[in-house]
């Protein structure tokens, strides 16, 4: 049974598709990647159908990343596909627990950075979107620092459902 993931934040253009490709290599790395099934979205729908922002692109492609992506906002109904949804800041983790259908739904929802043991107590991920490049790179940074212990905790589920 596939364990599905999705990566959430305002326009799904900037950190959510880099979350997404981010940890897509991670499963893949794992030899997870027909157990784990990867996507993104945004709370809003301004950009669905455009691409990835291109700082986005261009800064995945620099570490060796995918970028190919395509905008779509999240809708309500999708929980009862996803195991976990990931929030990449409070705003998107209020937003989506409000739209969770049940509290099963809205217990599917977490924030990224909170499988980052040295984040502290910041757990956002600023958005990058009206700055220049270095936010960008500091979003796929706090990215990458994170997807190490989501893939750990996901990988612990997936063998759970085989057992």
């Amino acid at each position: 049974m596939t364990y599905r993931v999705c990566f959430v934040c305002t326009g799904n253009i900037c950190r959510s598709p880099m979350a997404e490709s981010v940890f897509r290599a991670r499963v893949e790395e794992a030899g997870l990647d027909g157990l784990i099934e990867v996507d993104s979205a945004g709370t809003g729908g301004w950009h669905e159908g455009d691409g990835a922002d291109p700082r986005t692109v261009a800064v995945l492609k620099d570490n060796g990343y995918g970028g190919e992506h395509t905008a779509r906002q999240f809708q309500s109904a999708w929980f009862s596909r996803l195991d976990l949804v990931l929030a990449l800041d409070s705003g998107h983790l209020k937003a989506l627990r409000r739209l969770a259908p049940t509290e099963d739904d809205a217990r599917k929802v977490r924030l990224l950075r909170s499988f980052d043991p040295a984040a502290g107590d910041d757990l956002d991920v600023p958005d990058p979107y009206y700055g220049g490049m270095d936010g960008f790179e500091e979003c796929l940074e706090m990215v990458e620092a994170a997807s190490t212990g989501l893939l750990a905790a996901v990988h612990e589920q997936v063998e759970g459902r085989a057992a």
